[in-house]
């Protein structure tokens, strides 16, 4: 297990959507590295629970984090999702649904906006502090050369977005932190096993272990951009 070198010893974790795949390994990898204090696993059932569509959760749940430790140094939002029940991504604009694609931008776009609005503030202004939250490479317009999963793409899109914007205002009250969307890779977990094909997949605790990599890695001057598990640089 890497330990978070380019952070304070003794920081404090959040892991959101720490019941999934790459959230909870996420979360077990940072209880295994003896510099972090605290990891506040969060999730729908969790000891802190959270609902994505509920900005009252959210708010609730962030509170419950403040009145424990005085800031955090870790954010690490792992919350998405590909389907709506039983329903596959749309394969052409032909079966766009409309309230599948409100569906989608509630839980891919709007929930981690508001995640950035009511955690981030929880981040120290006078050190260093992380904030990476789940994209996915679809989500990237210069890198769409298939089409289709329309709903899933363009929420993926406009997250990416909301990271670029809140990563300009943030660094004005917290010059030190970083804010970035993140690629996981193709992960065997529940969400991606149906639409793997023949794809090279990551175990859940291979993709956390190279997220967290690839945070530790990032300066200020990587604040507002899109980077895979591999450490490159996704265009949006």
């Amino acid at each position: 297990m890497q330990t978070f070198s380019s952070l304070r010893d003794g920081y404090n974790a959040v892991v959101i959507g720490a019941s999934g795949g790459i959230g909870s390994a996420v979360s077990h990898a940072l209880e295994a590295d003896a510099r972090c204090a605290n990891v506040f696993k969060i999730s729908r059932g969790g000891d802190i629970s959270l609902d994505i569509c509920d900005e009252a959760s959210i708010a609730t749940a962030a509170e419950a984090v403040s009145r424990q430790i005085d800031s955090v140094d870790l954010v690490f939002n792992a919350t998405g999702a590909l389907m709506l029940g039983d329903t596959p991504p749309e394969k052409t604009i032909r079966r766009l649904d409309p309230q599948i694609m409100a569906w989608h931008f509630q839980v891919n776009a709007i929930g981690p906006a508001l995640l950035i609005k009511h955690f981030a503030p929880l981040l120290a202004k006078d050190r260093r502090g992380l904030f990476g939250t789940l994209s996915a490479r679809v989500g990237s317009i210069g890198d769409n050369r298939l089409g289709g999963w329309m709903s899933y793409r363009a929420a993926k899109a406009a997250q990416n977005q909301v990271v670029r914007t809140a990563s300009i205002e943030l660094a004005r009250t917290h010059p030190q932190a970083v804010l970035v969307a993140l690629h996981p890779g193709t992960v065997a977990t529940p969400l991606s096993d149906p639409f793997a094909g023949n794809r090279e997949r990551l175990t859940p605790d291979q993709s956390a272990s190279m997220l967290l990599d690839v945070m530790n890695a990032l300066n200020p001057e990587h604040t507002g951009s899109f980077f895979a598990y591999d450490g490159t640089r996704i265009e949006w």
